[in-house]
């Protein structure tokens, strides 16, 4: 994301080169965006944005109501007729079936020859495609403008240290250049909204939960790169890297959030071509399918990182334990299920003794509060 000292300001006077030479120019937003930084944007699907600063080819300014950030421009459609009442533009975009007397005003914002419907798969094809050639140009930056240049450095960078970095981000370039690939031999060109791409999610579902491993680091990768800028030669070396491959104004860590997101959005962008794809229409099964396959990668990719966050709280509880005794938690459990206070009565006296205990999937382990344990099975 740009850093903020670089935003255009129409109030302050300065100028900005915008789509429409300084005039309102408004987007209508394909997909919701979730926010990860407090100076971007959030908005739902359909939503209409006021866009302030389009400079930047990835990111732009924009405005909802009295909330302004960034956001991505591939998020966004932009209206093609900027006169329309943003009532009535928004309510024709909603729309996914018109009738003749509408298609003349729709003509106006899809563009002519095609019903409305056609023309909005037609359109959620093309962002597919555009969106798909530019991940592989910003994966294919991040490996040869940054850990090829990491790699020539063996006095700054160990390979750990690059794997922590970047994870498997280099198997993810070549599995979605693959992939694609397989997009453009579906892709018709002349025709777009005949395309038929969803064979290409389904054949490609298991090989998707690549970004399993990348989703789960990430938050390493994070740590790893905030204690690196805290050094100036490492500041000074990623920037250098940067503008030698020609990068867009962005951190690094914003580079490498980005299949992080990619991997979230496949679900959204199915689930809006499906919603402009016939039943009738010979993707339409296919879409279905995939978009379902989509959603279940996400899933187990969130399982999975839970369930990794959950064996490192284990590991991190039981490192907190004086005096351990016996095999590990983690032997034979991975989730603590429940934790609390409870009475340890002991025969003969029925001798009460206050406890804490923790239940795991399975196990329990129970413990004094001054935290050495005794385990029960």
């Amino acid at each position: 994301m740009p850093a903020a000292k670089h935003r255009c300001n129409w109030r302050n006077g300065r100028s900005c080169r915008l789509i429409s030479d300084g005039s309102v120019v408004y987007a209508e937003a394909l997909w919701d965006h979730v926010t990860m930084d407090i100076q971007e944007l959030g908005f739902k699907a359909g939503d209409v944005i006021e866009v302030i600063d389009a400079t930047n080819k990835e990111w732009w300014w924009g405005r909802i109501m009295d909330s302004e950030g960034w956001f991505p421009a591939s998020f966004v459609r932009l209206r093609v007729n900027q006169d329309e009442p943003m009532e009535q533009f928004s309510t024709h975009l909603a729309e996914s079936q018109c009738g003749d007397g509408d298609r003349a005003d729709l003509g106006l914002l899809l563009g002519p020859g095609l019903p409305c419907k056609e023309q909005m798969r037609a359109n959620v094809i093309n962002e597919i495609m555009s969106t798909e050639r530019d991940y592989i140009k910003h994966l294919k930056d991040i490996c040869e403008g940054y850990i090829k240049q990491c790699r020539k450095r063996t006095d700054m960078f160990t390979e750990e240290q690059l794997r922590t970095i970047f994870g498997n981000i280099e198997d993810i370039y070549r599995f979605q250049r693959k992939f694609l690939k397989g997009l453009e031999k579906k892709f018709n060109k002349e025709e777009p909204h005949l395309s038929e791409i969803g064979c290409c999610f389904l054949e490609q579902q298991t090989d998707f939960q690549i970004y399993s491993e990348y989703c789960n680091n990430h938050p390493n990768a994070c740590i790893q790169i905030s204690k690196l800028m805290k050094v100036n030669k490492y500041v000074f070396f990623f920037e250098a890297c940067r503008l030698l491959q020609k990068m867009i104004d962005i951190s690094l860590d914003g580079f490498l959030l980005t299949p992080v997101q990619k991997i979230c959005k496949y679900p959204l962008q199915l689930a809006e071509l499906l919603k402009y794809t016939n039943p009738q229409h010979r993707d339409y099964k296919d879409v279905e399918a995939a978009l379902n396959a989509m959603k279940n990668v996400a899933r187990l990719i969130n399982e999975r990182k839970r369930r990794l966050e959950n064996i490192d709280k284990i590991a991190q509880w039981q490192s907190s334990i004086e005096d351990w005794e016996g095999e590990d938690v983690l032997v034979r459990s991975s989730e603590l299920i429940f934790s609390g206070e409870m009475t340890k009565l002991s025969q003969p006296q029925t001798k009460s003794q206050q406890r804490m205990f923790f239940l795991f999937d399975h196990q329990m382990v129970y413990c004094k509060k001054t935290y050495n344990p005794s385990t029960s099975r």
